[in-house]
């Protein structure tokens, strides 16, 4: 489980509610014309703007903000190391029986192992890669889509209750339920958009791009295996593409 995100929706679903819980009785903040008009109005929106598929497929994809991390990239380098290692000395076909857990990187070795050029290789691989940074896109822009549409949702529901209310200034007991529609769909909008929806579609695409990342230095350390490279050599090309803090020749 990725604990960064575990934390950060508990800790301010929690803030929020302590506040609601510390200014009175929180049933005050419950008001069913207001989640209608923005839950609905939101999800409408997505289903508006995007394919039934994509919409869910987007929240099956949303699994991944709660996922522990992907493989760091050191251990990517380090597993790439050792194939290559193994495969300087005993030849590539070798390869074929090494135990590799990565789906993407098997894929990849069974390519060199089958023999195929390296222009064939790297074309194919980073093929998929861009195809698969593109379905995320996909679940990335549902979630930055509701969270643009609560908000909005948030403000008709607020004009819908200030109609309601100016409608029936003469009847005093009419105002209060009509008010609170007023404030409470400006209040959800904001927390839907704010704690749940832009946050997770910050989360996949930050997920996106370190497998990304990965799946950029399995291509080069398979390129690099199938020209025969020495793996120091290797080694030390694919930590450029880490920060300097996190070379292993660097502190």
């Amino acid at each position: 489980m990725d604990l960064a995100t575990i934390i950060g929706l508990v800790s301010g679903t929690v803030i929020l509610l302590a506040a609601i819980l510390l200014g009175g009785s929180p049933m005050m903040f419950v008001n069913i014309p207001s989640v209608l008009i923005v839950g609905g109005g939101t999800l409408a929106t997505a289903f508006i703007r995007f394919s039934m598929g994509d919409v869910i497929n987007s929240v099956k994809v949303a699994v991944n903000v709660f996922s522990s991390k992907l493989v760091v990239p050191q251990e990517v380098i380090q597993e790439i190391v050792n194939l290559a290692n193994i495969a300087r000395k005993n030849g590539l076909i070798v390869l074929e029986q090494q135990p590799i857990e990565d789906v993407f990187l098997k894929k990849a070795i069974m390519y060199c192992v089958d023999g195929h050029e390296a222009e064939f290789i790297e074309d194919i691989l980073r093929k998929e890669v861009s195809l698969t940074v593109e379905r995320h896109e996909i679940g990335q822009n549902v979630f930055k889509a509701m969270g643009d549409a609560a908000p909005a949702f948030g403000m008709i529901g607020t004009l819908v209750g200030l109609v309601q209310m100016l409608a029936t200034m003469d009847d005093p007991a009419s105002i209060g339920p009509s008010m609170a529609v007023a404030l409470l769909t400006t209040l959800y909008g904001a927390v839907i958009a704010n704690l749940f929806m832009l946050p997770i579609a910050d989360k996949l695409e930050l997920r996106s791009q370190e497998e990304e990342r990965n799946r950029k230095l399995i291509i080069q350390g398979v390129l690099g295996i199938l020209k025969g490279l020495n793996p120091r050599v290797m080694e030390e090309f694919l930590e450029t593409y880490l920060p300097p803090k996190q070379r292993g020749g660097e502190k």
